[in-house]
């Protein structure tokens, strides 16, 4: 074929020269990186390296820990109670973190040899949780596991009624008594969801009266000054199958000053004691003989400056009828007060019992009188203070009848 014919490089061989090997400087930089090469490799070792490759491999292995969460990622309509639990496999648990869509922890305890956690209370209703749980294995290596769940909104509830209202001052002898709009079968539950505290401390207990009253209180009168906290945790707690309660709330109270009063109904009159001090004596009248009145210690639970009584709402049919008795203050849910009387002569107070079974102050039509025993008294006294009875031909009052827990021995009270 004719052309041109082809040119070289000076110095350039072509053929089989190409295959020769590097000679030169050259030679020397690449047998250079050759050394450092096998240094880093190892290949000095009897085993031939094999000894780190191993090592190297074992360090970037699995965990071998596997965490495992009930109920399932995403699920839905999951019961407030007995369904969370976080578990592992093949290794401890380290951390579990489980938090309300506010943010807000969940208090769980985690078993001695680290394979569960569970939660101490309820969960919320209603409610998005978040569950971040990390294990490791025998290796030290974690593993972790994110997921959440929604709790059921429950189509029945009940909410707890409470008494003394938050931020209230009251009396040494106020009980929290927390009446239900449900019966409730779960009693256990609903009292393990509520929490009384004092300041300073001092065991507080609850008991039951029937499946839908719980009252609380220490073992004697509240020492003045005392400050109550009552949480309730009721949101989520099934309190009877399908019932739910829907109520998480703080109330908060004080403690007054002490005040308690001794009624003697044979010597017809009351002693008022302040903080260990008699600081007046008032004569009064107690229950006639036909109608007598409780003994025992009663709490008062509401005041009215004016209010209506009516002895048919009492068992007393038309027997009276006044519209405007003063200076009104209930002890009892059956219709014990202690209040005003305009009505009898002065000569009644201290002298006989003609009462329905209430204690009776001399008063002045109206309560517009600052002036007479029942105005003080009236003045003078809390919600919470305490009324006690004493030498009435008639029964003690049941502890159940108004706030007046006191009348069960503590013994019987914490059962």
């Amino acid at each position: 074929m004719n052309g041109s014919p082809i040119s070289r490089a000076p110095g350039v061989r072509s053929g089989r020269s190409r295959r020769r090997g590097v000679t030169g400087p050259a030679a020397a930089v690449v047998a250079a990186v050759l050394l450092l090469a096998t240094a880093c490799g190892g290949g000095d070792k009897a085993d031939g390296g094999k000894a780190d490759g191993k090592a190297g491999a074992a360090g970037n292995a699995a965990s071998e820990a596997m965490v495992n969460v009930a109920p399932k990622d995403g699920s839905v309509s999951v019961a407030t109670s007995g369904a969370l639990k976080v578990t592992a496999e093949q290794g401890k648990l380290e951390t579990v973190a489980v938090t309300d869509a506010k943010g807000a922890p969940v208090e769980g305890k985690l078993a001695a040899d680290g394979a569960s956690w569970e939660p101490v209370r309820h969960l919320a209703a209603g409610t998005r949780y978040k569950v971040h749980a990390i294990a490791k294995d025998a290796e030290g290596r974690e593993s972790a596991k994110d997921t959440t769940f929604t709790t059921l909104v429950p189509k029945n509830t009940f909410i707890g009624q409470y008494t003394p209202e938050d931020g209230s001052t009251v009396g040494v002898g106020m009980p929290v008594s927390i009446n239900f709009s449900r019966g409730i079968t779960d009693p256990a539950a609903v009292e393990k969801a509520i929490k009384v505290t004092a300041v300073p401390a001092v065991p507080i207990e609850g008991h039951w009266f029937g499946n839908d009253r719980l009252d609380f209180r220490p073992e004697k009168y509240w020492a003045a000054g005392t400050k109550v906290t009552v949480s309730l945790g009721l949101d989520g707690v099934e309190g009877r199958p399908g019932v739910y309660g829907k109520q998480n709330k703080t109330v908060t109270f004080t403690v007054g000053r002490s005040q308690v009063s001794t009624v003697d109904a044979s010597e017809h009159t009351m002693k008022v004691v302040r903080d260990g001090k008699e600081i007046k004596n008032i004569p009064i009248t107690a229950g006639a003989p036909s109608s007598t009145t409780y003994n025992g210690q009663m709490v008062i639970s509401e005041k009215y400056k004016v209010t209506r009584m009516n002895g048919d709402t009492v068992g007393f049919g038309g027997e009276y009828d006044i519209k405007d008795v003063p200076h009104a203050m209930r002890l009892s849910t059956s219709g014990t007060f202690v209040h005003g009387n305009y009505w009898a002569s002065s000569g009644t107070f201290g002298s006989s019992n003609v009462s329905h079974g209430c204690v009776g102050l001399r008063d002045a039509r109206g309560a517009g009188d600052p002036d007479t025993p029942a105005a003080w008294f009236y003045d003078s006294s809390l919600i919470g203070d305490v009324v006690v009875v004493k030498n009435s031909k008639d029964k003690d009052i049941k502890p159940d009848n108004g706030l007046n827990g006191w009348n069960m021995a503590w013994s019987e009270w914490i059962k």
